[in-house]
């Protein structure tokens, strides 16, 4: 069983505040990266980095040839106004780590801490990749990275992953036997009318209304299209319009997102949401100009390396302290990596009732228990030692 000091914990503790006060929101993790270069530059870990984007990468070689096993951290944040009252909070003006990638990212570098340290690294039969990567909060930071070949030289053949969750207690854990994560399909929607008078808005063509109408409709697309045995979402996140209360402007703008767990429901809700904005122009004399983004990916667990995690969460955790969880209509994308090697994600309970610890991730009032350091580092050191011994 793996085990260390007080001072070890204190140092992930540390290590951990001090990413969440540089927070840097998707491909702007610039001092993020650099941090985590020095760090692992100090454990005398070989890492690089890239000329053409944010990220880090760092191979610890075992004592022997063998297998290459990959931990994937996602290091950057949102842009939000931290509300939280620790003295550890963010620096970076609407910006703050209400994600938990501090966590993630200080989890792993306690693994190559510990590994060195310990001299474990010496008994492996093959290498440890650890891959801090940049932008999973929108843009996507795994698949170019998979592009420029991260899943190579060496190797990789098996992927793993953390997430802190608030709403599990800290010191338990869940995973996803088989999909974690949904799809999603951004969509950005223009709607063109023409701008006026208030007061005669017969003399007008009104996006605002044309605007209201669409969002209404797209309500029933999943109450009245989608198999209630099925899942899907379609939200609206933006609407923007107008500038004076006594004029009617001539455009609208909004912005939203599809998310289904199967590709049939996904297409059939793509399908809908054309439809009705069809139906948009039509019955409001409105053009419209709809753009559809290619999203994530579902994000597919394998189910061997689940169950060869869900082992590792018994032993480090006891076996009352994990369970499987149903599917997440959220998004993530280590689905990349999913597609690419076999791999999973294990949630980590971070949440703590008693010390007022319950807000959900992406929350300006986001905290942890961050005793979720330890736990993940206890995890994923054991699951290399077992992959690798």
């Amino acid at each position: 069983m793996i085990c260390f000091d007080n001072a070890f914990s204190q140092w992930l503790i540390d290590v951990r505040r001090q990413f969440h006060k540089i927070p840097e929101i998707m491909f702007q993790e610039v001092n993020t990266c650099q941090r985590i270069k020095d760090l692992l530059t100090q454990m005398n870990i070989e890492n690089y980095g890239y000329e053409d984007m944010t990220g880090v990468v760092a191979l610890l070689r075992g004592g022997k040839p063998g297998k290459t096993i990959a931990l994937r951290a996602d290091i950057d944040a949102l842009p939000i106004e931290e509300k939280t009252l620790v003295s550890f909070k963010s620096r970076n003006p609407g910006m703050m780590h209400a994600c938990g990638h501090d966590a993630h990212t200080t989890i792993m570098l306690g693994v190559a801490k510990y590994l060195v340290e310990s001299e474990l690294i010496k008994g492996f039969k093959g290498n440890i990749k650890f891959i801090f990567q940049p932008a999973e909060e929108g843009d996507g930071g795994a698949d170019p990275m998979i592009k420029r070949g991260v899943l190579e030289e060496p190797h990789v053949d098996r992927i793993l992953a953390c997430h802190v969750q608030p709403g599990l207690p800290v010191k338990t854990a869940g995973l996803h036997p088989s999909q974690s994560h949904a799809s999603t399909n951004p969509f950005h929607l223009i709607i063109k009318g023409k701008g006026g008078h208030g007061g005669h808005p017969d003399e007008a063509i009104d996006p605002i209304v044309a605007g209201a109408y669409f969002v209404s409709t797209l309500q029933t697309i999943v109450a009245r299209n989608v198999d209630p045995l099925e899942t899907a979402v379609v939200h609206i996140g933006k609407f923007l319009a107008g500038e004076a209360g006594n004029v009617i402007p001539g455009q609208a703008e909004l912005a939203g997102g599809i998310r289904a767990l199967t590709p049939c429901v996904r297409d059939l809700v793509l399908k809908r949401l054309q439809d009705v904005v069809k139906g948009v122009e039509v019955n409001f004399g409105v053009s419209c100009e709809l753009t559809i983004h290619d999203g994530y990916p579902p994000c597919i667990n394998d189910p061997d390396v689940c169950k060869f995690m869900h082992d590792i969460g018994v032993q480090v955790l006891g076996a009352e302290n994990i369970k499987y969880l149903k599917p997440s209509t959220g998004a993530e994308d280590f689905a990349f990596f999913a597609k690419a090697r076999p791999s999973t994600m294990i949630m980590l309970g971070c949440g703590n009732e008693e010390k007022g610890i319950v807000h959900p991730l992406h929350s300006a009032h986001f905290e942890l228990d961050e005793r979720v350091l330890d736990v993940g580092v206890k995890i994923f050191t054991e699951a290399v030692c077992r992959y690798l011994s």
